[in-house]
Formats: C-alpha cells, structure tokens, sequence
C-alpha cells in the first residue's frame, strides 16, 4: 500500500466525528455553488443545535440550496460572513443575522491570507488518483486558495464529484478528515430566455467578432447570447463561471478556444453552475482547466486575452454611466463578484468590449432601470468611468470617452419609450443636457 493511501485510510472518519475539530469561536469556510458538502453541513448544524458550539463564523461566497445554518434559532452559535449574497441568505442578512463583505472575486483569496486568516475548510472533492491527488471538481476557483491558507482541512470525498482538471487538485496529504459520500450534485437547469432577453442577446452578439473570447455568467442573457451565436467561429472561453450553454457550442464546433491568445485550445474557468450534463462535460475533459479566482479574474490576465468580450448585468444605470449592480437602494442584494475584474480586463483588452447589459424596466415595465440618479444609498459597483457598452433590448450604448451630455443622450436613446420623456426632463434639471 502506498504512503499515501496509508494516509487517506488512517483519516477516513464520519462527519459527527469530523466536525469535533471545530471549535467556538473558530472561522470556517464553507465551499460553495453546487459544492456545498451537504454531510459534513449537517453535522456541523447539529452541534450547534446541541449547543456544543457558539460564535462559530462561516465564511462563503454564494451557495445553493437550503442554508439551515443561518436559522434565527443558531443566533450566537453560527453567523454567516458572506463574500456575495446568494438568495438563501439574503434574508439573513436583511435581518442582521448575517453579515456581507463587499470585494472583488479576484482578490478574495488574498484575504484568507491576510484579512480572514481561516482556522477550517470544509471542501469537497473527487475520491483520489492513483498518486494521492483529488479533485476540487466543479467548484476550484475560492476554494482551492482557501484549503492552501486553512489550518485544518475537512473533506467530503463524493465518488459523484467531477473530477476536473488545471490548478484543480489538493494531495491526501494536506487533508486531515475524510468523510466518504456519495450523492448526486445539485443540478440549476437553465431557464427559457424571455423576448426582452433574446432582444438584448441579439444585440450583444453583434458586437462579438470570430474569434473572440467570452465572459458569460449564468441567467437568461448569457443563455439568449449563446443561442446568437450559433454562427460564429472559434470562439473561446475565459469566464469565473460557465454553464450548460456553453456545452452545447462545443458540441456544435463554435466554441473551439483555437484562436484564443493565453491558454489557446482551453477553456479557462473557476467553477460551473448547471446540470448533469454540464457535469459529465467537465469531468477529465482536457479542454477545460479549473483555476484559483486571483488567476481567472486578475484583469491583467484577463487583458492578455486579446478581443476579450465580457458581459455582466445590473440593476441599474444612472445617466453618467454608473452601474449599480449589488444592491436596491441601500439594500444589499448580491455582491460585485468578478464584475469590475472583466469590465476592467475586457477593457484592457486588444479589441476587447466590456458590456453592461439590462432589461430597460423592471416590475413589469412599471420602473425604468435607466434612470437619472441611482436610488439614495445604492452602490456604484462600475464606475463611470469603467463603462464602455450599455445593452437594453432597445439598443447599444457606447460611452466610453463620451461627454456626460453625450452620455445621457445615448443612454436616453436606450431606455424604454415609456420613461424617455421623463429621463430627458431629469437630465436637464440636472444640467446634463
């Protein structure tokens, strides 16, 4: 037997007895998205229910599923530190029982090293090669860096894991508990792109050329762009995330990665949000390498990706340009995420276009999502000065090096006839035109 399957035998435990290495008063990283070790979870969530454990931090990104260890009942026993607020535990957060760290995906590993020294990781990986190495699978790009700065290391070991491939893997050495598992991931299947999204997609697929590679989150844009694109040729991927959509150009000879400038032939990305079948996709496909966030989102990685089209979203956009895309009013609601790292890497880009792109309304076309001034207390997650394309489903505005008058006339031009009259009025009251 082989010292390191010595080890990995020797460290198998069950998650009840995992979880005793966590104590009050300790910081914990929970690996997130469709990662989420459910088991280990669970465990984790009795003691504090037994009440063997208080002021216990968990610190996550954005997880899917139910999220029990932020109940009102765990208050002074578990309080979740979430990097970007995922829908199961906004409500937390509202409330005061959770709280939110604004950054930027590409510098979140950096503060487990500095700023959020980790006492434990609960991770989840693929079982073992046969050198002792696993997989983080489909989520690599927070929780490798965080299972490097932990000081204890737990993992479910899930024979259903992808086993992914790039800067993806941890040794059996590093890890100090093993929990075997096995059950299938959570699957987010993609939904049916609305009108007001093809609109907006067919838009934004007129300003991406041959070649081009792609930042494309996960929705109804991304998914509507990638139906456009059916007749493009060798397109490639550098994205924080990727979803099923982006499989089924790969079967269909679009996506090729051929005439990418880094990384040529391969897809570059930090985790997958999807189905089983985007799963099966990623599992030892060597097409695909699965990269540490402060890699995949630095911008100056980014812009070595010459014609690099990024593609991000928002709340809303004021006429100056600024975008509000993390909050309602002074409301949390999500986070920056990788948005500032590819609007600024796209825009360092050779032939690079970093795109904002919006349904024009909101509330069934009762609110205009342009608007004269960002709501009282709202974010400004881009810059004015960052923006460069603006993308409703009335058109494209383009405002980089535009005059503020030129900008509320282009963004004027592109909000929904029903307001233009109002945003013009606003505008000059504010002495934009």
């Amino acid at each position: 037997m082989a010292y390191w399957e010595r080890i990995y035998h020797q460290r198998m435990t069950t998650a009840q007895e995992a979880v005793q290495a966590i104590r009050s008063g300790q910081r914990v990283f929970l690996t997130g998205n469709c990662s989420v070790p459910q088991t280990v979870l669970k465990a984790l969530v009795q003691r504090a229910r037994a009440g063997e454990i208080e002021d216990v931090e968990i610190v996550q990104v954005l997880t899917v599923g139910d999220a029990e260890y932020v109940s009102p009942e765990l208050a002074g026993r578990l309080r979740v530190n979430t990097l970007f607020i995922s829908e199961n535990v906004r409500q937390a957060v509202h409330e005061g029982r959770a709280d939110f760290t604004p950054v930027f995906l590409s510098e979140v590993p950096g503060l487990f090293r500095k700023e959020l020294p980790l006492d434990v990781a609960l991770i989840h990986v693929s079982p073992p090669d046969e050198h002792g190495f696993c997989s983080f699978g489909v989520e690599v790009g927070i929780t490798k860096p965080a299972a490097e700065a932990a000081r204890v290391i737990i993992a479910e070991v899930n024979d259903k894991m992808p086993r992914t491939l790039g800067d993806a893997f941890i040794h059996v050495s590093k890890i100090d508990h093993f929990v075997p598992v096995s059950y299938n991931l959570p699957e987010l299947p993609q939904g049916q792109p609305g009108e007001v999204q093809m609109r907006i997609a067919q838009h934004i697929a007129e300003l991406i050329p041959d070649g081009a590679t792609l930042q494309l989150g996960i929705g109804g844009i991304p998914d509507a762009v990638l139906y456009y694109l059916k007749d493009k040729r060798d397109l490639g991927i550098h994205t924080e995330l990727f979803s099923d959509g982006v499989v089924e150009l790969v079967e269909q000879g679009v996506i090729t990665n051929e005439r990418k400038t880094l990384h040529r032939g391969k897809i570059i990305a930090g985790f997958v949000l999807g189905t089983q079948r985007l799963y099966d996709f990623v599992d030892n496909n060597a097409m695909v390498e699965f990269h540490p966030t402060d890699y995949v989102n630095d911008p100056f990685v980014i812009a070595q990706n010459d014609n690099m089209v990024a593609i991000n979203s928002a709340i809303e956009v004021d006429l100056t340009g600024q975008v509000c895309a993390d909050s309602i009013g002074p409301k949390f609601y999500s986070g920056v995420g990788g948005q500032v790292d590819f609007i600024r890497g796209a825009a360092r880009s050779k032939g690079g276009k970093p795109i904002i792109a919006l349904p024009s309304t909101a509330k069934r076309g009762t609110i205009s999502r342009i608007v004269a001034t960002l709501k009282p207390g709202a974010g400004v997650t881009t810059t004015r000065n960052d923006v460069h394309y603006v993308v409703t489903e009335y058109g494209v505005a383009y405002l980089h090096g535009k005059t503020i008058r030129q900008r509320a006339e282009a963004l004027i031009a592109i909000a929904h006839p029903d307001f233009r009259a109002d945003l013009r009025r606003e505008a000059a009251k504010l002495g934009f035109l």
